[in-house]
């Protein structure tokens, strides 16, 4: 992790850039980031643009910025609402490096989901991919739209996800190109608690450096509620996330 997004740099010269990083829930995150790599979150707003450089002010001084660790979303409604002067260098040729630029986040995303599910079945993988359509190519609805969720490409967090999929819901669509229609998938409740069973999900994660991702370690979530997320989660108790271990892998 120190290597993807310090590499060689001076650690005062690489950032955690964020819209309005102490509004964001993951603030958490960014302090821990902070104390771990010693690098320093900096809000898009406080952005200077000089030739071909960029600069953060710190302690009245002026700090060349050489790598971006980004955490920026174009689709964040937060970033709809920025000025154009701040975020005009988004789009200058710089001397920076980004770790992880915001154009990535639609380099692998729910967009894929259509096409991974072809290649699955192609290749005979069909039962670990849900079936998944972009809903504008689809002429017709499944007879059991029950079983299907309906999720926009590119919103975040559970935002815009509908559990609950009519004929009647997706007709009303003027955008059917937005969305995409997908088998749901029933989250087993296995986990066991004081309150009732929890259901969970695996998450892998990776870093991405010149090469290729690199796994380095899983989350696991933990919820009681229609979906995975702090939002869904809400008075709940025994839910939140955790880290699994493998059979025979080492622990610390």
């Amino acid at each position: 992790l120190r290597h993807t997004i310090i590499a060689d740099s001076d650690p005062e010269q690489v950032i955690l850039l964020e819209i309005e990083p102490a509004a964001q829930k993951t603030r958490i995150d960014f302090a821990c980031t902070e104390q771990l790599l010693g690098i320093r979150t900096v809000g898009i707003d406080q952005i200077r643009m000089q030739g071909r450089q960029l600069f953060y002010d710190h302690g009245g001084r002026a700090i060349p910025i050489a790598r971006l660790y980004n955490r920026i979303i174009r689709d964040d409604p937060k970033f709809q609402t920025l000025s154009a002067a701040t975020t005009a260098w988004l789009g200058a040729d710089l001397d920076v490096t980004w770790v992880g630029h915001p154009n990535w986040y639609y380099k692998i995303s729910k967009y894929a989901l259509p096409i991974l599910h072809d290649l699955a079945d192609r290749f005979g993988a069909a039962p670990y991919v849900p079936d998944c359509h972009y809903l504008r190519d689809l002429s017709r609805y499944p007879a059991d739209l029950e079983n299907y969720v309906l999720k926009p490409l590119f919103l975040y967090s559970g935002a815009g996800v509908e559990l609950d999929v009519s004929a009647a819901l997706l007709d009303a669509l003027p955008d059917r190109e937005n969305y995409i229609l997908q088998r749901k998938v029933e989250y087993a409740p296995l986990v066991t608690t004081p309150d009732g069973a929890a259901r969970a999900e695996v998450r892998l994660l990776f870093v991405w450096d010149d090469s290729a991702p690199t796994a380095i370690g899983n989350l696991v979530r933990l919820s009681k509620g229609r979906m995975m997320g702090v939002r869904f989660n809400a008075g709940k108790t025994w839910v939140g996330s955790t880290v699994a271990y493998a059979p025979g892998q080492q622990q610390p």
